[in-house]
């Protein structure tokens, strides 16, 4: 579970700006948003609304960059991370970039935070809770010798052996935790802290993600349930009444010479009593897409997932859109959506929506992101018989893109 993450100076994000999954004091709809973990109240959603280019993207991109630095470690010193600081600025892009985020793994609550640049890890730390806060370590890099020093808190029984290994295997360009991945070395914190990042943050999902295989590959393994899929597209009115998976022909990658297995998947419609069968490529665009949806409720509502969505309600209708956030809501116990939209209806349903799980970016006059919720804006903004979307409208939001009048003057 994720309880706060902060970015600073990447991509259109300048200043520090935080997107908190802790609820505010309300209890409006309860026992649908909150989680209570820990002492705890953490909710199950957060969807970032605002106009485009106002930097909803960025804040996804940032999560999953982080995830891709601590998974997946640099093999050379001379390979760079690929991001930019924030670049409409003349000192931003000299100054180091900061990525931190609090999360519960195993019951423990996790506080980690990097410093880098697009060369180096410059300073890196992970912090736990138990009654107090506690160091597990505070990693430093020389920029001139290329050398990282790891020291570890006191509460954190290591020997030498194990300090070499770890720091030999943290290259200059690699997180701690991705130098630990490299190892034969156990220390539970770090065991914790990279096993959140591998088995809970899932990767970022665009509007163009092929979903279809990533279900497929889950229904082969077991680890979603076919009849939970086939139950969610019924409940979509999707007149979906089967799935069908063949094995296709094995192609081979032309760059290493490996195989690959192919499937043909189909969906079954049963029409007065008759069966029949469509090609997957022939549905629709929502279709395909709220397939690929069906296998991410599945596994929210039965294990722990934290899922990254970009513009959730790309190719589905508005009723669709929010079926979906409904039954994710009533049915999962100890996932997280955290998504990108455009559409209106988070404004203007209360009936359905909490402030502090609604949030808005807007560009300041630099043109850098700031992030913030509805539950921000007191009550002479918004009260609770507010028309959110109407006070949107008007301005009193933010996030609104200022455009131009309709006509363009080209020349003949």
């Amino acid at each position: 579970m994720i309880i706060n993450f902060s970015v600073q100076n990447f991509g259109s994000i300048k200043d520090k700006q935080t997107l908190s999954f802790e609820a505010d004091r309300s209890e409006h709809l309860e026992d649908y948003y909150i989680i209570p973990i820990n002492g705890l109240r953490l909710l199950k959603l957060g969807l970032i609304y605002g106009a485009n280019a106002s930097g909803k993207t960025t804040i996804l991109k940032a999560l999953d960059f982080l995830s891709n630095i601590v998974l997946n470690p640099k093999e050379k010193k001379t390979d760079i991370f690929d991001f930019n600081p924030f670049l409409f600025d003349s000192e931003t892009p000299k100054q180091n970039t900061i990525l931190s985020i609090e999360f519960i793994q195993n019951s423990v609550r996790y506080y980690y935070e990097i410093e880098l640049n697009k060369k180096a890890i410059v300073n890196e730390t992970l912090d736990f809770y138990n009654s107090h806060k506690a160091n597990v370590f505070k990693r430093t890099t020389n920029l001139e010798t290329q050398f990282s020093e790891i020291a570890f808190g006191s509460k954190i029984k290591t020997d030498k052996v194990f300090e070499k290994t770890l720091e030999s295997n943290t290259l200059w360009n690699n997180t701690v935790l991705g130098g630990f991945l490299k190892t034969n070395i156990e220390l539970k914190e770090l065991k914790d802290a990279t096993d959140w990042f591998a088995n809970h943050l899932n990767s970022l999902i665009h509007p163009k993600t092929q979903l279809d295989t990533f279900v497929i590959t889950q229904l082969n393994n077991s680890t979603i349930k076919k009849d939970d899929v086939i139950q969610i597209l019924q409940k979509a009115d999707l007149n979906i009444s089967d799935i069908h998976i063949k094995e296709g022909n094995k192609r081979i990658l032309l760059d290493s010479m490996k195989s690959f297995q192919t499937y043909n998947l189909e969906f079954e419609h049963t029409l007065n009593n008759e069966k029949y069968n469509l090609p997957f490529e022939f549905e629709s665009q929502g279709t395909q897409r709220y397939y690929g949806f069906a296998g991410i409720l599945s596994q929210a509502i039965r294990e722990s997932f934290v899922f990254l969505i970009d513009e959730l309600e790309s190719s589905l209708h508005p009723d669709l859109f929010t079926h979906f956030l409904l039954s994710f809501l009533v049915n999962s116990k100890n996932s997280q959506i955290i998504a990108t939209t455009h559409n209106r209806e988070i404004l203007n349903n209360k009936d359905i929506f909490r402030n502090d799980a609604v949030w808005i970016t807007d560009k300041s006059e630099n043109c850098a992101t700031e992030l913030y919720s509805l539950s921000d804006f007191d009550t002479s903004v918004i009260r609770d018989t507010s028309n959110i979307y109407n006070a949107y409208k008007i301005g009193k939001l933010g996030g609104i893109p200022n455009l131009g009048d309709y006509y363009i003057d080209i020349e003949e």
